[in-house]
This record gives structure tokens, C-alpha cells and sequence, in this order.
């Protein structure tokens, strides 16, 4: 048997053929676009179903997939009727007119209730829901169901319309993990009777006949992408994990962590797995951060180019996107003017400090795993390693942990094997002074931090 995964990132999105070994047969690639449309910026959403589409009939035929899943990034969500959307998808870095704001942001239920802490742009999409339902009332009233992201796909490929609690519960404020069920805010805009009926992520929700292919192919229930990468490693019985989970964001988490130690400013939270556990997570835009830093830097970094950064104290400062666990810090980087190679290798130090420093906050002492792009050739994996003797370290034995898990998920639901590898060992690197430069990485964050409380108390 084999399925096809579509893997929709903010950035890129892919296409994956996997077998039951866990072997990734095929692949291909796009980037989806982002256009402006009545004041907002919106997905285009036809560019990227004809893609997707077409990749997973070319799938089916040359591959006799049998089914199709999704796994999708948060924060986004669609509302649609019978046949089709009701409104454009919203991009999820915009934020809505200050006086708009003032309104929908006093409807936002507690962090004790929802464990979402109030965060910008449509970072939390229940935020961007109130404020499409402000401005775009009919679009809400034409709607038969509010769908997740991953869910809009696979309603979009001829499933049926369904909820699922890993992409819910992801700092939505639309879901109290606590109570396992949805948030206060969910009952007082009566959006409870829109939400479908749930499904665990990559059960078969319908089918559908592509192109020439001899028989139809099953469409599973999609799943959040960060979720589905710790599902990955939880179905091998690793024991105790925190996973690391790396692309346009960095998703750090930490099942073991206590919530009462999650702090709602510096963008710690609680995430929700696929059978509705909670699972403590803090997060910060890392591949994004990467890429301003680096100057879009793409392939392996000279371990060299490290060592020279590390030896120059060229270093980058948060934070370069919004949230993330020093919301309020304007990136900058400091030292000699650097080279391209020194630049990158800054970029992705700049990574392993905010990963260590989350290791931290999110009480993380048990095996860490390192998972998805940004340890391309083990880099990154190895200076985590290099930087917490103390603390085991293994890492994906691929760079699409999200993609394998939505994989796992869909032939678990029809009872079959899957037999993906697992991650293998990840040796410390061995830089000179890396601790010490982790030290005086922390001493600036932490002055910065400083002056700029001074500052606002000053005002």
C-alpha cells in the first residue's frame, strides 16, 4: 500500500508518496501565493488546489496510491458552505485595524481557560475569525461548517467536512484542553453548531476517482503539522521526548513540562494531540528568523563558516518575526560585517540559542529529537548537542517528520503497518567556545530585556 501526503506549509508545500517501509517514493514541490483581495491578503487557493491536485492524481496513477492526507500548518482556518468557500483563506500575518482590534480582542477567553496566550496577527486564527465575523458578517452566515486548514483540504479533495482536535486545540482560543472541549468563545459567538463532528486525524472521511486511475482513493482526515511530527516519534516507543519540530516556525514540545509553568508572554502554550492530550509548547518563528538573518541562505553550512562566527562573536540578537518567547526585542546583528557564510553561520547559531533557551523554559531534561529543515546535514542537531552534554539527542532520520506522521496516522486508521525509521543519534559538535559564546548571548538578550523595561517604565 501507499499514500500520498500533502504537506502545506506557510512557505512550501509538498507532496510526498510514502510506502509502508516509511520510504519516501516520490516528491514534488511548490510554493503557495499569497494575494490581495477586498483588504485583506488571502491564499490563492485555486493556484494551489490545481497544483495539489494534480500532483496527487500524477501520484495515483504512476503510483497506485490508495489514499490521500494532509497535514497542514496552524493558525489558519476556512468557512465554507456545500459546494465552496464563503470567504478567501486569510493569510495569518496580518492584523486587524486598531479599532477593530480593541473590540474582538475583549472577547478573547483567559489563558487559564484556553492555554493560548494573546498573540499577534491571526496567531491565534479564533482572533481572525472575530474579526472576519466584524466585517464580513455574510460570510459567516453563509456558512455550513468552520473547518481547520488541514480539514479544508480534505473536505476540498471530496472528504467529508469534519473537525480534529490537533489542529483545534493549537493556540486557536478556540479549545479549553482542560475540559476537552471547545472554549467559552466557540458558545458565545454560537459557532458550536458550525463545527462538524470529530474525527481522530487520518481516519478515512471519504473517496474519490483521480484522472486514470483503476479504482478511487481514500481521503483521510488531516492533522496539524507540528502534532503529526510528534506522533511520528511517540508510535516508536522512544519513551520520554521533547521534539523539536523545524520550518517556517520552531515548535518545541515537552508533554512532561507542567502547565503551570508555561508563561502566556513569551509565546509558551498548550498544544493538543491527536487524541486530545495537552502537550506544553513554546514557540518562535525559526525558519523564518533564518532566512532574514542568513539572506536566504539555502543548503549546508561550512563548518568553518561556524567556527569563524563563533571565534568573531558575530552574533544575532532577537527577535527578527513576531511572537516568539521575546515578542517585544527588534533583531539586530552584531560584531565585524560578516560574509555569506559567516552570515548563515550566525543565522543558524542565532536557532540553536533560541532552542536552548526553550529547552529551558519548557523544562525540557528527557531526549530531545530534532526533526524538519533546519538541520539539514545535522548541524543544528549537533550544536543542541554540543551545548546540553547533559541532555540525549537523535534526530529525524528524514526532514519531513510532519509529512511521516500524517503518513503513520492514515494507514494506522486502516489497520495497516508502517514502518518508518527511526532517528538515529545525534553526536555533540566540537567547536571551540560555543558555551562561552551561549553565555554572552544571554547576557545581551538579557540587558536588552532590560533597557527596554526601563524604557517603558521611563514613558
Amino acid at each position: 500500500m501507499k499514500v500520498a501526503v500533502l504537506d502545506f506549509g506557510k512557505t512550501n508545500s509538498k507532496l510526498f508518496v510514502f510506502g509502508q517501509d516509511g520510504r519516501i517514493l516520490d516528491e514534488r514541490r511548490t510554493q503557495p501565493k499569497w494575494i490581495d483581495q477586498a483588504g485583506f491578503s488571502v491564499l490563492d487557493e485555486a493556484s494551489l488546489h490545481d497544483w495539489a491536485l494534480g500532483a496527487v492524481t500524477d501520484a495515483a496513477e504512476s503510483h497506485g496510491v490508495e489514499g490521500v492526507t494532509v497535514s497542514g500548518h496552524g493558525c489558519t482556518f476556512a468557512l465554507v458552505d456545500d459546494k465552496a468557500l464563503t470567504h478567501a483563506i486569510l493569510d495569518y500575518e496580518q492584523e486587524p485595524p486598531t479599532e477593530i482590534a480593541a473590540r474582538i480582542d475583549r472577547r478573547i477567553p483567559d489563558f487559564a481557560e484556553t492555554f493560548s496566550p494573546r498573540l499577534p496577527l491571526g496567531f491565534n486564527y479564533g482572533r481572525h475569525m472575530l474579526w472576519l465575523q466584524e466585517v464580513d458578517p455574510d460570510a459567516f452566515a453563509g456558512a455550513s461548517s468552520i473547518l481547520g486548514y488541514p480539514q479544508y483540504w480534505s473536505w476540498r479533495l471530496g472528504g467529508r467536512a469534519v473537525s480534529e482536535v490537533s489542529y483545534l486545540g493549537c493556540h486557536s482560543h478556540l479549545w479549553a484542553p482542560r475540559r476537552r472541549d471547545f472554549s467559552s468563545l466557540v458558545d458565545a459567538q454560537g459557532w458550536r453548531g458550525r463545527m462538524p463532528a470529530f474525527e481522530r486525524a487520518g481516519a478515512v472521511i471519504g473517496e474519490r476517482r483521480l484522472g486514470g486511475a483503476s479504482r478511487p482513493i481514500a481521503i483521510h482526515n488531516g492533522v496539524h503539522d507540528s502534532n503529526a511530527a510528534l506522533h511520528t516519534y511517540r508510535r516508536q516507543a522512544l519513551g520520554s521526548l521533547t521534539v523539536v519540530s523545524t520550518g517556517t516556525w520552531v515548535v518545541v514540545l515537552n508533554p512532561d513540562c507542567p502547565l503551570d509553568a508555561l508563561d502566556r508572554e513569551r509565546d509558551m502554550l498548550v498544544n493538543v494531540d491527536v487524541d486530545g492530550g495537552p502537550v506544553p509548547t513554546i514557540r518562535f518563528m525559526g525558519g523564518r528568523e533564518f532566512a532574514v538573518i542568513s539572506g536566504g541562505w539555502q543548503g549546508e553550512i561550512p563548518q568553518g563558516s561556524v567556527q569563524q562566527a563563533l571565534d568573531a562573536d558575530i552574533m544575532a540578537l532577537p527577535s527578527f518575526a513576531p511572537g516568539g518567547p521575546m515578542p517585544d526585542h527588534p533583531g539586530r546583528l552584531v560584531g565585524r560585517e560578516p560574509d555569506a557564510g559567516e552570515r548563515a553561520a550566525a543565522a543558524l547559531l542565532y536557532v540553536a540559542m533560541m532552542i536552548d533557551l526553550c529547552l529551558d523554559l519548557i523544562h525540557s531534561k528527557n531526549t530531545v529529537i530534532v526533526d524538519g529543515g533546519l538541520n539539514t546535514g545535522g548541524l543544528l542537531a549537533g550544536l543542541l548537542a554540543q551545548l546540553r552534554l547533559g541532555q540525549a539527542f537523535l534526530q529525524g532520520a528524514s526532514l519531513e517528520g510532519s509529512a511521516t506522521g500524517a503518513a503513520a496516522l492514515a494507514f494506522e486508521s486502516l489497520g495497516r503497518d508502517f514502518a518508518a525509521e527511526p532517528p538515529g543519534p545525534a553526536h555533540a559538535a566540537r567547536f571551540n567556545g560555543l558555551a562561552a559564546y551561549r553565555d554572552a548571548w544571554r547576557d545581551r538578550v538579557a540587558g536588552h530585556d532590560s533597557a527596554t523595561k526601563a524604557a517603558g517604565g521611563a514613558r
